[in-house]
């Protein structure tokens, strides 16, 4: 085999060993040694034509249930497929109970949240019509599509939930109680988001969910009516204002360094 004057594989070495692992994927079937797993016509195409598998390369399956397993390509067809389950790579493990609450942004945008917030472990998302909210409308189906693709390249093992978009006021009428409200206050009347939760550890590990707002900010109304929930944890980004989008995964990612995993 070929070698690279840095010393690593080539790229057709790189390729067989990429085989050899298998590309990963999401299926909604229960997975079990011995058992064969269809695969939608977009899998099947994106094996055959996107990644050029055939007939017996390796494939590994997570379905948010089992755990991950390995399989092999049973067959591949032009509108469908099906995967032969082998052996378990890893079982199913707990994660953190982590809701992003956000107001819906434009489709770009969205959707990048969308991948980025499965990469760093939200277990659902649920969009919020606030006052100021300027989208009218949230494709689901999209953004799970883009949830699924990021589960499957960060090695996750389940895929977040979408949840139904939902007013304001609806929302929080019915806020589940013991969960933990991390509010994202552009007004920056709120402690540091690390020393906060730092004084928060001892709470863990109950279930959390983060709030951002539109891009034109929480009304004042709705500012009272969030830091009047029992649970509510107002908190600042810090001194720049921040995109919509880029305080998201900013709050997510610092929850996780203090609290997650």
């Amino acid at each position: 085999m070929k070698r690279s004057d840095q010393g690593g594989t080539s790229h057709a070495g790189r390729r067989e060993a990429a085989i050899q692992v298998g590309a990963r994927l999401y299926v909604e079937a229960d997975l079990a040694a011995g058992a064969e797993v269809p695969l939608d016509p977009a899998q099947s195409h994106y094996l055959k034509n996107v990644l050029r598998r055939a007939p017996g390369d390796a494939v590994r399956l997570f379905n948010g249930r089992h755990g991950e397993w390995q399989a092999s390509i049973a067959a591949l067809g032009k509108g469908n497929g099906a995967a032969a389950v082998e052996t378990q790579t890893r079982p199913q493990a707990p994660e953190p109970d982590l809701w992003l609450l956000a107001a819906p942004i434009k489709r770009t945008a969205i959707d990048f949240v969308a991948a980025k917030a499965t990469e760093l472990g939200v277990a659902a998302i649920q969009p919020i019509f606030t006052r100021r909210t300027a989208v009218a409308r949230v494709n689901a189906d999209r953004m799970r599509a883009n949830m699924i693709e990021a589960a499957e390249q960060c090695e996750r093992l389940s895929v977040p939930e979408v949840r139904a978009a939902a007013p304001f006021a609806k929302l929080f009428e019915n806020w589940p109680p013991g969960r933990r409200l991390l509010l994202c206050d552009e007004t920056r009347d709120g402690r540091p988001i690390a020393e906060a939760l730092r004084g928060e550890r001892a709470n863990m590990p109950e279930p959390w969910a983060v709030l951002i707002g539109p891009e034109g900010g929480f009304a004042p109304e709705e500012l009272q009516r969030i830091r009047a929930l029992p649970g509510v944890v107002p908190v600042s980004l810090g001194s720049r204002l921040l995109r919509a989008d880029t305080a998201a995964l900013a709050a997510l990612a610092v929850w996780q360094a203090v609290m997650g995993n």
